[in-house]
């Protein structure tokens, strides 16, 4: 599975293509990060970091889109411009009918490093060891691209496994419930509707 890591922002989106194999194996295919200039107007900063992420898409044909997920900080721009560059190359893979998948940062540090704590420089170097690369991505933004892409490849199939095993439990209780339901109002027919 090829998966195209995006760690969302708007003067840096980092953006990593990792294709994953059998069991744990890995490669990096590309690397690197889109920038705007600060001084840009919004529309056009969102733009440019759409053309480089559809440039990509198009380029390296992914299977699934793995976005780091917004979460609150403490600077309510920042938090905006993630999002809406969140939502932009959210389009473009639905445009291309690409699946998204959201990760936290907790979850890629967990995934990457062993600890959803890690610092960027930990999940780095973690990231660089997993890969086999000659020298640790930068900026953190690209290294954090990749680790993105790497947590969904490693998550994915626990996840899909999960969703079959949450369908098959809701199954088995909406036939549970209906078997109950016909079971009670057999009894009533049979008592002709008389509680006890």
């Amino acid at each position: 599975m090829r998966v195209l890591g995006v760690d969302p922002g708007l003067t840096r989106c980092g953006l990593g293509v990792v294709d994953g194999g059998r069991g744990r194996e890995l490669a990096c295919i590309a690397v690197g990060v889109a920038r705007t200039p600060p001084e840009d107007e919004l529309a056009s900063r969102l733009r440019s970091v759409a053309d480089v992420v559809e440039q990509w898409m198009d380029e390296h044909r992914p299977e699934v889109v793995a976005i780091e997920r917004v979460f609150s900080q403490h600077n309510v721009r920042t938090v905006m411009g993630t999002a809406q560059v969140s939502g932009v190359v959210a389009l473009a893979a639905a445009r291309r009918n690409l699946p998204v998948a959201f990760h936290t940062p907790s979850e890629v540090k967990a995934a990457v490093s062993g600890s959803g704590r890690a610092d960027k420089r930990q999940v780095a170097l973690m990231i660089t060891k997993i890969l086999g690369l000659a020298a640790t991505p930068k900026p953190a933004d690209a290294a954090d691209a990749l680790a993105l892409a790497v947590c969904h490849l490693w998550r994915a199939p626990m996840a899909a496994r999960l969703a079959v095993a949450e369908a098959r439990a809701a199954e088995l209780a909406r036939n549970h419930r209906a078997r109950l339901k016909a079971a009670q109002q057999a009894t009533r027919a049979r008592t002709g509707g008389i509680s006890r």
